[in-house]
C-alpha cells in the first residue's frame, strides 16, 4: 500500500498482519498494533518523544543481566505484571487468588531442603521465622509432593544474586509438601527494601515522584503436575508500605501474621530471644505445570550495590 495519509499506516500494517498463519500470534499483534498506534495518536507523540521512548526500551535490554531483570522490573513498577497475574488465575480474575507476580529475582535449581530444614546459607542477621505452609486444591484437599520453592531478601535488603557477600542461593531453597499438603521452614523475618535506581525504573519513579519500596515478604512457587504453576509473596502485616508497594503486587489474600513469639519455647535449641511464626495456606488451580524462563540466572561479583531510597512526594 502507497501510505497517503497517517490513518493508512495503520491500515496497512494490519492488512500485513492479516497473513498470519497462527491465530493467537495474529490476535495479539493486532491488538498491539491497533492500541500502540491508538497511544502515538492520542499522546500526540512528537519524534523527540519517540527516539526518547526508543532510547528507554533499548537501554531495558542492555541493563538486563545474569543478575539483573530491568525489564521485568519496570514491568511490575506499571502494574503491568500484577495485571497480567490477577487476569489469569482465580477463575479468570473473578475471585480471590494466592497467585501473585514472578518478580525479577527467580532463580531456577534451588537447593533441594528437607521440611523443618533452614534456608539460611550464610552469615546473615535477622530474627529468626518458622514458617509452615500448606498447599490445596480448589476444594480444599491437600496437594501432596508439590515442588516449592522459596526465596527472599537479607534483612539488609539484598537478594543473594545482589550480593556477592552471601553464599550462593542464600535464602532461597525447595520442599515437598507432604500428605497433608504441608512445607515447613526456617528463616529470617523479611523486610522491606528499595527496588533499583540505575535504570529507567529509576528515572520512572522519580518523574511521578514515587518511592521505590516494596513490602517484606518471601516468595513461594508452587510446581505440581496437573496443576497450573503459582507463584506467591507472602507480605508481613506490619509493613508500613502495604498500600503504596512500588510494584503493585500486594493483595489480601497474600497478608500473613508473622507472629511474635518471646518469652516462650522456641522451635530450636539454637534459638535465644525472639523469634516469629508464619502460617499460610495456598489455593492452587488445574492446569498445564510449566514453568517460565527465569528472570536471571546468576550471581552478582564485585562490591554489593548501593541501596537508594526514594521518598514519596506527597500532597
Amino acid at each position: 500500500m502507497i501510505i497517503e495519509k497517517q490513518s493508512d499506516v495503520t491500515a496497512a500494517v494490519l492488512a500485513e498482519l492479516a497473513r498470519a498463519g497462527d491465530p493467537r500470534f495474529k490476535e495479539i499483534m493486532t491488538a498491539a498494533v491497533t492500541h500502540l498506534h491508538g497511544f502515538v495518536r492520542d499522546a500526540r507523540l512528537s519524534e523527540a518523544e519517540f527516539h526518547q521512548a526508543c532510547a528507554v526500551i533499548a537501554q531495558l535490554g542492555q541493563l538486563t543481566t545474569a543478575s539483573h531483570n530491568e525489564v521485568v522490573l519496570i514491568a511490575g513498577s506499571l502494574g503491568i505484571s500484577a495485571l497480567v497475574c490477577l487476569l489469569n488465575n482465580g477463575d479468570g480474575g473473578q475471585t480471590d487468588t494466592t497467585a501473585n507476580l514472578m518478580g525479577p529475582f527467580w532463580r531456577m535449581d534451588s537447593p533441594l531442603t528437607d521440611n523443618g530444614g533452614s534456608i539460611v546459607r550464610s552469615p546473615t542477621p535477622g530474627v529468626p521465622v518458622f514458617v509452615n505452609a500448606w498447599v490445596r486444591d480448589p476444594q480444599g484437599r491437600p496437594v501432596a509432593d508439590a515442588e516449592v520453592d522459596v526465596w527472599q531478601a537479607s534483612s539488609e535488603g539484598f537478594y543473594e544474586n545482589q550480593d556477592p557477600s552471601q553464599a550462593d542461593m542464600n535464602l532461597r531453597g525447595k520442599f515437598r509438601t507432604d500428605g497433608t499438603g504441608r512445607i515447613a521452614f526456617r528463616t529470617i523475618k523479611p523486610v522491606g527494601y528499595p527496588i533499583p535506581l540505575s535504570g529507567p525504573v529509576g528515572a520512572l519513579l522519580r518523574a511521578q515522584g514515587r518511592h521505590n519500596m516494596r513490602p517484606a515478604h518471601i516468595h513461594f512457587m508452587v510446581f505440581k503436575p496437573g496443576f497450573k504453576t503459582q507463584f506467591a509473596q507472602v507480605y508481613s502485616s506490619d509493613d508500613p508500605h502495604l498500600e503504596t508497594d512500588v510494584q503493585f503486587g500486594v493483595t489480601r489474600a497474600l497478608v500473613g501474621q508473622y507472629v511474635l513469639h518471646s518469652g516462650e519455647t522456641p522451635p530450636a535449641p539454637d534459638v535465644e530471644g525472639a523469634w516469629y511464626a508464619l502460617d499460610h495456606h495456598f489455593v492452587i488451580e488445574p492446569g498445564e505445570a510449566r514453568l517460565p524462563k527465569p528472570p536471571i540466572t546468576g550471581k552478582a561479583s564485585g562490591e554489593r550495590p548501593t541501596l537508594t531510597v526514594l521518598q514519596a512526594d506527597v500532597g
